[in-house]
């Protein structure tokens, strides 16, 4: 790993560390001589990172010339003002309340210096913010009123540090550039590293099992990819990746969207995007592409407060209501008649604006195409879990029950139930999905599109093997070398 620190010679008391070359600003932007190659990691602590200060410029050019900055121009824009605020993830909402619960004062800053703060208790706040807004040395404000809010973010440069906090943070650098030299040998014979994102906690409803997880890596390997396993606190490492792969169910206020976003400006490639991320995950804009593409699915209404008591005129009972961030059957429900459909909808307007009320069709299956580069890579028959009209079937205090499925060639679905899921798929971009597809009457009607389908050991993968995984892992390598190749490398 090429590590390059770029700081104010005056600002000397951080001192040197073992494979990390210091240099000046000044010199970064306009000696030709420093010639760093691509994917170098430029620690950009410049005094000001204001708009077309030196600062701004060292992670522009650094942008420019392939390299790696940390901040780069996206983060030291999310950290001007209080833009900061908004792209907090509830999950991190949950870990700011716990951090900060015992104390008495209700304004509160947190330093964090290389992904540390000087109190451990702070600790996994700090890596969570750090993996949040990748920059050196971070500055958060909290308030409380009733609960604990972030108010303001910064970035701040060496000269801010007060003088009782530099040695922690020479400490801190030093722990950190160690970490980055020592956490994994060098494998000379891999291509390109792939982070692939998982959460163990998910369980059974996690993306991917533990046994295709393994399958993954070794398909990695076998075309020259180092992959790794990490999970969101691993988020400051991101940079040392050529490739992520999100095998953690995605939401958009979520630090899945975050990194992805953060991977893509960085020039990763990343599956699931954070476009498909946006697309797929929200069934109002699913339900509003569809209908435009005229592609076909159970009449369907968007439904909001003023149009929400004719709901009934226009659709039979049951009907089905959806929350528009909805995932794995959770968010979904089904309204028996006119008085349950307007409970259900007072429940969901609590958290939405908008909501998805949908035709039932009831149905002994669901077809799910599987989609990668615009093309079907499986086919799958999910069954509905027993004594329910769901494939996933969630009670309050057990494990959720699942339907039993079929997984067949592609050649052997149905080809309409292909045809429209790839022209459902296509709407979204080329990455990987899940297309769920109902069958009535001969005719099939698209349900939604999944941006982070299910890749389990002996389901979608029981046709192809560990082919579907090398199909996966070769569409990594060609879209790393397209990337590569269209950035001039």
């Amino acid at each position: 790993m090429n590590v390059v620190l770029v700081a104010e010679s005056s600002d000397d008391w951080l001192g040197g560390f073992e494979g990390v070359q210091t240099i000046d600003p000044s010199d970064y932007l306009t000696n030709p001589d420093w010639d760093f190659r691509r994917g170098t990691k430029i620690y950009n602590l410049c005094r000001s990172y204001a708009y077309q200060s030196m600062g701004y410029y060292v992670s522009l050019l650094a942008e420019a010339r392939g390299q790696r900055p940390i901040p780069d121009v996206m983060t030291m824009q999310d950290l001007h003002g209080v833009a900061a605020v908004r792209l907090i993830p509830s999950s991190l909402e949950e870990v700011i309340q716990k951090s900060l619960q015992s104390l008495t004062a209700d304004e509160f800053t947190l330093s964090v210096y290389f992904g540390e703060n000087l109190a451990r208790k702070y600790d996994r706040l700090a890596r969570e913010l750090y993996g949040l807004f990748q920059a050196p040395l971070l500055r958060f404000k909290f308030s409380r009123r009733g609960k604990w809010r972030l108010r303001r973010a910064s970035a701040i440069a060496l000269n801010d540090i007060p003088k009782s906090h530099r040695e922690f943070v020479a400490s801190a650098a030093q722990r950190h550039f160690a970490r980055g030299f020592s956490r994994r040998p060098k494998r000379h014979a891999s291509r390109y590293d792939l982070a692939i994102l998982h959460n163990p906690a998910e369980g059974q409803l996690s993306p991917s099992d533990p046994p295709a997880l393994k399958r993954m890596i070794k398909a990695a390997a076998s075309l020259g990819i180092a992959a790794e396993l990490i999970t969101r606190e691993d988020a400051g490492r991101l940079l040392e990746f050529d490739a992520l792969f999100i095998r953690e169910t995605t939401a958009v206020s979520h630090h899945t969207y975050q990194l992805a976003r953060r991977a893509e400006a960085a020039g990763q490639v990343v599956i699931d995007d954070p476009l498909s991320i946006l697309r797929c995950t929200n069934k109002v804009y699913l339900a509003e592409l569809l209908n435009r593409a005229k592609i076909p699915t159970p009449k369907t209404i968007v439904v909001h407060r003023r149009n929400a008591d004719s709901v009934a005129e226009h659709l039979s009972f049951p009907c089905v209501l959806k929350r528009p961030d909805s995932a794995f059957s959770q968010g979904v429900v089904k309204a028996n008649d006119a008085q349950e459909l307007q409970a259900r909808l007072a429940e969901f307007f609590v958290d939405s604006e908008l909501v998805i009320a949908q035709e039932y069709m009831r149905t002994d299956f669901d077809w799910r195409i599987g989609i990668l580069d615009q093309r079907p890579i499986f086919a799958c028959k999910y069954h509905m879990a027993r004594g329910h009209w769901q494939i996933a079937k969630h009670a309050a205090s057990e494990k959720p029950e699942f339907g039993k499925f079929d997984t067949l060639p592609v050649e052997l679905a149905p080809r309409k139930a292909v045809s429209v899921a790839l022209k459902a798929a296509n709407l979204i971009g080329d990455g990987l999905y899940g297309v769920d597809v109902k069958e009535a009457d001969g005719n099939f009607f698209i349900i939604e599109v999944n941006d982070n389908p299910n890749l389990d050991s002996g389901v979608e993968d029981l046709v192809l093997r560990d082919e579907l995984y090398r199909r996966l892992m070769e569409s990594f390598v060609r879209r790393i070398e397209r990337r590569k190749a269209l950035s001039g490398k």
